[in-house]
Formats: C-alpha cells, structure tokens, sequence
C-alpha cells in the first residue's frame, strides 16, 4: 500500500537500521560524538531505528511486563475504578475506544494505562502534569516507576545524542529536562481471530513529542518509507525501537522528520511500552538558530511543548472531547491538528 509523499529525508527503507548506542555513555566525546553521528544518520535515513547498548536491566523489563499482564487481566470493572477521566493529569486506565486518531471511524482495538512525570507539587502542575493516578495493586507503582526512571535515563542520553549529531552543544536539550511531561504508556492489544482484517491495533500517526522509546513484546508494528510504503518492524532481542516525534522535527527544522506508524491487526497477543521523550512542558519549541540561516530559513512556527502535546490530546480523548464540547476546557492558542507533522503532515 502508497499514498503520496511530500520532500522527506527518509530512504525507501525495507528495514529499520541498527545503532549501538553504548558508545553515547563513554567519557571520551570522540566516541560520543562518533555515536552520535551514526544515531543522527538513521534518524535521518528513516525517522525509526533500532538501538543496542541501551544499559536498561533486564530485571526492569522482566518485572514490567508481569505487573502488565496481571494488571490487564482484571475485570474491566476493576481496570474501570483508574479510569483516565478521572485524573488531573490524564493519567490512568484507557478502554478501547476512548482514543481515536485523525476522525478515524475505526476503533483501535487495544487498552492502555497512561502514566506520565509524576509531580505532586501545585506549583508545577499543568493539564499534563500532576500526581499519576495508581491502581490499588502491590508493587505495581514501585515496579513501574523503576522502569520510568530508566527509561527516562535512557532518553536522556538520546537527547544528548541527538543533539551532538545537529552539531549543538550536547546539553542543547537535556537543560529543558527538569521535570518533562514524557508519558509512558502500558499497551496491551489483545488477540481476536475473528476481527475483522481492517480493525487495526492503532491507526497511522506520528507521535508528539520529541522522540519514543517503545519496547514491544510482538510483531504488528508498521512504519511508512520514504516511497510511502508501509514496512514491517519485527522484533530484535535486546532492542529498543526509536523514532523521530514531532517536536524533534519542527527543532530540528525539517532535518529530522516524524514517521507516520500504526499497528495493523495483531497475530497473537501483543504489549507494548513506549516512552514519548518530551522537553519540560513551558519549553518554546521552534526550530533552533543554530540550525537556520538565510538559505535555510525557519520552517515551523513556535509552539509550546506542554501544549502541543495537550491539544493533541484534546483532539484524540473521548472524555476531554466532551469536556471541550461542554466548554469546561478549550484547546490552548495556536493548536496545530492533528497530522500535521510528517510525510502527510503540513508543517505551517
């Protein structure tokens, strides 16, 4: 399957490259930056990568994944008592058909649990930013936090990576990393064989932030080339998959560019656990000076990190839908639509 594409760096990719990301934790910068470079050019090649050397203890994953499949073994009663709606930061249980992309008619067939920075202080809160809402469960908030803070780890390193192969100084993004709205998301899409073939796991989007570190348990995911031809991911042990967001493209202005992804209609059983790296929610993102000059003018207007990524939300949530329709909330100044990034997306 094509649909037509604009420019894009992206290559006509029939697999993600492969970057060992170790060298990004040496206290050598030629190393780093050698790294780097090789990091920066799959991101540019293809918007989606795997990474090895990643340092994430198996143990974390291990003890992500029981807590998980336990979680969502629960009577949807029970799932229901953390319903999303009911937080303060957009965190908690997320049924199937809560979230649709792009006016889809389709319904994801997949449930999640939401969780994001937790920040019980009020003078940092905002509408993405607050105290998580836990299910009453023994360790599953200690057990999924630890994976966050690695994770989150993790990303920072990628940050840095990212910005040494822009040719910035390497704490450009990692500075706007004090307490970032990056949201974890606990995926579980269940097997029917008797779905119908079009019902898919998620359907294509780009995702908001800056980039995603997703770990999947199963095949399913898909990802379109720069032909605009939708590529399978099948998994690699020990891998992380990496891709470009929107933030990342519009500070990079258009350098790197977001990768429209979805998952089709799964074959067995599947979890899955991204992290969307995002900047601290007041963060101005637009494209850096560094980066633009009189031949390569700015691309993208200025956005606010926080808000870019609520009115995104605001646009795909069931109950904050509701809420906007009943004026208890509106979509913040400026609010770019959905799909606006990417190969299908219109950056202006």
């Amino acid at each position: 399957m094509t649909s037509a594409v604009p420019d894009t760096p992206h290559t006509a990719f029939q697999q993600l490259p492969l970057v060992d990301i170790s060298g990004l934790r040496s206290s050598d910068p030629d190393t780093r930056k050698t790294t780097a470079d090789a990091l920066g050019r799959a991101a540019r090649d293809a918007g989606f990568l795997y990474i090895t050397g990643h340092g994430i203890d198996p143990g974390l994953i291990d003890t992500l994944l029981q807590r998980t499949h336990a979680y969502f073994s629960l009577p949807f009663a029970e799932k229901m008592r953390n319903y999303i709606g009911h937080s303060v930061n957009h965190s908690g249980y997320v049924p199937e058909g809560e979230e649709q992309f792009y006016g889809s008619a389709t319904v994801d067939k997949k449930e999640t649990y939401d969780l994001g920075f937790d920040m019980p202080d009020h003078q940092w809160r905002r509408p993405m930013l607050g105290p998580n809402q836990w299910p009453e469960m023994p360790g599953f908030r200690e057990d999924i936090e630890a994976y966050y803070r690695a994770a989150l780890d993790l990303g920072r390193h990628l940050f840095q990576g990212f910005a040494l192969a822009l040719g910035l100084e390497e704490d450009t993004f990692t500075q706007h990393l004090t307490r970032p709205p990056s949201q974890l998301r606990l995926i579980h899409y269940p097997f029917n064989q008797d779905m119908p073939p079009d019902r898919p796991g998620i359907g294509a989007h780009t995702d908001y932030e800056c980039f995603t570190i997703l770990l999947p348990t199963a095949p399913g995911l898909e990802v379109m080339n720069g032909a605009g031809e939708w590529i399978d991911v099948p998994l690699i042990d020990d891998t992380f998959v990496i891709n470009i967001g929107d933030m990342m493209e519009a500070l990079s202005n258009g350098y790197y560019v977001a990768t429209s992804h979805r998952v089709r209609k799964v074959a067995q059983e599947r979890y899955s656990f991204p992290l969307f790296c995002s900047l601290d929610y007041d963060t101005r993102i637009e494209p850096l000076a560094a980066l633009t000059n009189d031949k390569n003018p700015p691309r993208y207007p200025p956005l606010i990190a926080g808000e870019h990524l609520y009115a995104q939300t605001l646009q795909t949530f069931e109950y904050l839908k509701k809420r906007i329709a009943e004026g208890d909330i509106q979509l913040p100044d400026g609010a770019r639509e959905l799909s606006s990034f990417g190969h299908g997306g219109s950056n202006v």
